[in-house]
C-alpha cells in the first residue's frame, strides 16, 4: 500500500502581511509547510504532492527536492486544490490530505488515523476532535453505526446540530480510486462557487461506500496560522514541545522558557543547556556537554563533554572535551579537536585546530591549519587577507606562537618552531627554531623632560 500526501499550500495569507507566502514563514526554525512534510514522512508517507498557488517559485525554493508539484493558479476552494493533483492519484492509494499552515499536528496522530482508516475499510476517514466552544467549525454528524454521515458548516447546521462539540480538523484520508472518482463530481453550486473537499465525504457515501469520523486530535494540533500572533502561539507551543521531548531523553534545561531549541537539534543524554541558549538548524550536541547562558549555536557539531560559555558557533565542528568561550566567535568552517580550549574573545574562520591545542583569549585565528599541542598566545592574529586574496597559515605540532605575534600568511611554522613575543613573521620557520621578528628595544634616558621643555617654550 502506498500512501501520498497532498499538501494545501497555495494560499497567499493576507492576514500575515508579507511578501512571502504563509506556508513558507517559519516555526522554530523550520517552514510550516516543511513541518508538514516532514511528520508526514515520519508517519509512513512516501510520496508528497504540493499544491502550490501564490509565489509558487518562493514556496517551491524551500521545498525537499523530490516533492511533486500541482499548480492551483486560481484558488477555488479545497476540492479544486485537490483536483489540480487528480493525476497523481493512483487508485490503490491511501491519500492524505493536510493544510500547509497546520504545522503542530502530530505524527503519532497521523499514524493513527491511517491504521484507523485502513482497519476500518473506509473509504474517506476525516480526522476530528472535540471542543467545549464549536462556533464557527464545521460539525461531525455520525449515523448510527457512528460512521461519519455528514459534515455540517455552521451556517448550515440546525440548532441541534450546533450542539454537537465534534468538528472537522481539515485533515482527511481517502481510499485513491474513490478521491478521484468523487473529485470528478465535484461542483461550485454554492454561494461562495468554490469546489470544496468536504462534498467529497458526500459522494463517497452516496455511492455506497462507508466513510467514517476519527476522534484522534487535539485542538491545539489543528491550530492554524493566519497571522503572526497565530504563529506566535505555534512557536510557543512547538517550543515547548521540542523542550520536553529532549529534557524526556536526558537533557537537563535549567529554564524552558528562556531557551530556544529548533526543530532539527538533536542534543545528547547527561547534557545541560543553560537559560538564553539558542541551538539552531541541524546542530548536534553530544552527551555531557555543558552549553552556558547565552550561548548560540547554529548548524554545528559539539563533542561529547564538551563545554561552550557565552559563545557564538556558526557551520563548525567542535570536538570532545573542548572548551569554547565566554565570548568566543567560531565562524563558518571551523573545525575544533579533541582538548582544544578556545578562550575569552577569540575569534575562529576557517581554521583547523587539532587536539590539545589552546588558544586561550584574544586572538583571530583565520584560514589556518593549526596542529595538535599548539600554543596561541594572547592577542595573536593570523594575517590572512592582503586586501584582495585570502592566504592560509600552517602551524605545526608542537610549536608555541607568542603573544602580540602576527603570523602573516602565507607562512609556515614547523613542528616545535617558536615565535617570540611581539614578533610579526613573513618567512617560515624551521622545525626547532625560534623566530624573532621585532626591533632592539632603545631607552633614552632623560628624554620626557627634554620634551616637556620643548613643549614649553
Amino acid at each position: 500500500m502506498n500512501f501520498k500526501a497532498i499538501i494545501l499550500a497555495a494560499g497567499k495569507g493576507t492576514r500575515m502581511k508579507s511578501k512571502y507566502p504563509k506556508v513558507v514563514h517559519k516555526v522554530c526554525g523550520k517552514e510550516m509547510v516543511n513541518h508538514i512534510i516532514d511528520v508526514s514522512k515520519k508517519s509512513g508517507v512516501k510520496d508528497i504532492v504540493a499544491i502550490l498557488g501564490h509565489e509558487s517559485d518562493i514556496v517551491k525554493s524551500r521545498l525537499p527536492e523530490n516533492t511533486v508539484i500541482a499548480m492551483q493558479t486560481e484558488q477555488l476552494g479545497t476540492g479544486h486544490a485537490v483536483i489540480m493533483a487528480k493525476d497523481h492519484i493512483k487508485d490503490e492509494d491511501t491519500i492524505l490530505v493536510l493544510c500547509g499552515d497546520t504545522p503542530l499536528i502530530k505524527e503519532d496522530t497521523l499514524k493513527r488515523l491511517f491504521n484507523y482508516h485502513i482497519e476500518n475499510s473506509y473509504h474517506a476517514t476525516v480526522l476530528t476532535t472535540e471542543v467545549e466552544n464549536p462556533t464557527g467549525y464545521g460539525r461531525i454528524i455520525r449515523d448510527k453505526n457512528l460512521d461519519l454521515l455528514k459534515i455540517v458548516e455552521q451556517k448550515d447546521a440546525t440548532e441541534y446540530e450546533k450542539l454537537v462539540k465534534e468538528i472537522n480538523s481539515g485533515i482527511y484520508c481517502f481510499n485513491g480510486k474513490s478521491l478521484r472518482e468523487s473529485l470528478d463530481l465535484l461542483d461550485n453550486n454554492n454561494a461562495q462557487g468554490e469546489y470544496y473537499l468536504t462534498d467529497t465525504i458526500k459522494i463517497i457515501r452516496e455511492k455506497g461506500n462507508k466513510v467514517g469520523a476519527f476522534n484522534g486530535s487535539t485542538i491545539e494540533e489543528l491550530m492554524g496560522v493566519n497571522s503572526r500572533v497565530e504563529l506566535s502561539k505555534a512557536e510557543e507551543i512547538m517550543r515547548r514541545r521540542i523542550n520536553e521531548s529532549h529534557m524526556v531523553n536526558g537533557v537537563t534545561i535549567i529554564d524552558t522558557n528562556s531557551t530556544y531549541i529548533e526543530a532539527d537539534v538533536e542534543i545528547g543524554n547527561d547534557t545541560i543547556i543553560y537559560p538564553g541558549v539558542m541551538l539552531r538548524g541541524n546542530t548536534k550536541i553530544g552527551s555531557g556537554c555543558t552549553i552556558e547562558i547565552n550561548s548560540c549555536i547554529t548548524n554545528s557539531v559539539v563533542g561529547d563533554n564538551s563545554k561552550v560559555m557565552n559563545s557564538t558557533v556558526i557551520d563548525s565542528v567542535i570536538g570532545e572535551n573542548t572548551t569554547v568561550g565566554p565570548y568566543a566567535y567560531l565562524r563558518p568552517k571551523s573545525k575544533l579537536g579533541n582538548n582544544v580550549k578556545i578562550g575569552d574573545f577569540v575569534e575562529v574562520k576557517n581554521a583547523t585546530i587539532e587536539d590539545n591545542s589552546k588558544a586561550s583569549h584574544l586572538s583571530y585565528i583565520g584560514d589556518a591549519h593549526v596542529g595538535k599541542d599548539v600554543n596561541i598566545g594572547c592577542g595573536v592574529v593570523f594575517v590572512n587577507y592582503d586586501g584582495k586574496n585570502k592566504f592560509k597559515s600552517v602551524v605545526k605540532d608542537g610549536a608555541f606562537i607568542g603573544s602580540n605575534s602576527n603570523l602573516v600568511a602565507p607562512v609556515t611554522v614547523e613542528k616545535k618552531g617558536y615565535i617570540a613575543t611581539g614578533s610579526t613573521i613573513t618567512d617560515d620557520v624551521p622545525e626547532g627554531s625560534l623566530a624573532i621578528a621585532r626591533e632592539r628595544q632603545v631607552v633614552k634616558e632623560g628624554w620626557v623632560e627634554k620634551k616637556d621643555q620643548k613643549d614649553n617654550k
